[in-house]
């Protein structure tokens, strides 16, 4: 029996396989059916092909955005640690650490709607509704200043918002112009006789700083030194108005939703996440008792920047930027009217 199956075993290894041709059918699986192939078929064209109907609102979106996105990205989309910024940004892409948010970088809004209503949740992705996705991108881009408070974000209107950087990009040429440079032969002459370090990028956080480099990355000033500007600009102190407009104060009432997280202002306020704001007009920066400031804006306050309409307008819009190294989160308000509103808003209610 043994030799049997040891012959039965050899054959069945030496014996050519029957390999089927590949232009007969194998007989297995079926066609997907158009249901099944719409279920994969979610991409988002930057001309709106493969937007579905449905709408959002921005009222609607913060609520979700809050329950759904703000443990990653914040509340108002600036950003939580190292997980991504959505918020802010204008008018960096110049600079060497430029801030590359929705806002600021990104060319298609399509772009915003097919990542998060695919990709989004972290951890739970495809989760979101149609209608839950729309309010969510509405909320990001009303965190850009794009859209006002009342919008209401649908497949209608979608094409109408315009994003900032949407011809800030060029073709990708590279196959035509830089391949064919790239794929000649490498010079081996008239190469360097030394290479030198002339820049670290620590602004990005990948190149540890050394005390025995010949060239040191330059590094943020200190925060005193980082006040002075807000120190000089405190010397202007630009005259309150005579009388308020209650129109004004009512729009910053608006504009103050973007605020309240963090601040309260009125009868009985007190501190939160942030200081509260009565009385904050003409009082020192970091002055605020009872609250615990960060050491860059008890820095200010000690070289003199006191809070007036000149100040507040200036941190409003670039809070970071004005006073670098503070705790303040939001990416600021970018409309001056806005600044107006709810600086007239603070002085009508908490002074």
């Amino acid at each position: 029996m043994s030799k049997f199956r040891n012959l039965v075993i050899a054959t069945a290894l030496t014996a050519p396989l029957a390999v089927p041709a590949f232009a007969e059918p194998l007989g297995l699986g079926r066609a997907a059916l158009p249901e099944e192939i719409a279920a994969w078929n979610l991409d988002v064209s930057p001309d709106g092909t493969g937007l579905p109907p449905g709408s959002g609102s921005v009222a609607d979106g913060e609520e979700l955005f809050s329950d759904k996105c703000a443990v990653c990205h914040g509340e108002f989309a600036e950003g939580v640690d190292n997980w991504p910024k959505l918020a802010g940004g204008m008018d960096t892409l110049n600079r060497k650490d430029p801030l590359k948010t929705v806002g600021s970088y990104w060319p298609y809004l399509s772009t915003v709607w097919d990542y998060a209503h695919r990709s989004m949740p972290f951890g739970n992705a495809q989760t979101l509704s149609v209608d839950e996705t729309y309010a969510i991108v509405a909320y990001i881009i009303y965190s850009n200043d794009l859209v006002d408070d009342d919008f209401v974000l649908s497949n209608e209107n979608f094409l109408e918002v315009e994003m900032p950087n949407a011809d800030g990009f060029i073709v990708d040429d590279r196959e035509t112009v830089e391949y064919p440079e790239f794929s000649k032969p490498a010079c081996m002459e008239n190469c360097k006789e030394s290479v030198e370090i002339t820049a670290h990028a620590t602004v990005l956080d990948v190149t540890p700083n050394d005390p025995n480099d010949d060239a040191p990355a330059t590094e943020a000033p200190p925060a005193e030194e980082a006040a002075a500007p807000a120190a000089e600009a405190a010397t202007e102190v630009a005259a309150a108005p005579a009388e308020v407009d209650p129109a004004l104060v009512a729009a910053g009432e608006t504009v103050f939703k973007k605020c309240k997280a963090c601040h309260k202002v009125g009868e009985g306020a007190k501190h939160a996440t942030g200081p509260s704001l009565n009385g904050v007009v003409g009082r020192k920066a970091g002055g605020a008792d009872g609250f615990k400031y960060s050491p860059a804006m008890i820095a200010a306050g000690d070289a003199g920047m006191v809070w007036d309409h000149e100040t507040i307008g200036a941190y409003l819009k670039d809070p970071k930027g004005f006073v670098p190294k503070n705790k303040m989160s939001f990416a600021g308000l970018k409309k001056e009217d806005d600044i107006a509103a709810v600086l007239a808003y603070i002085e009508a209610t908490g002074q």
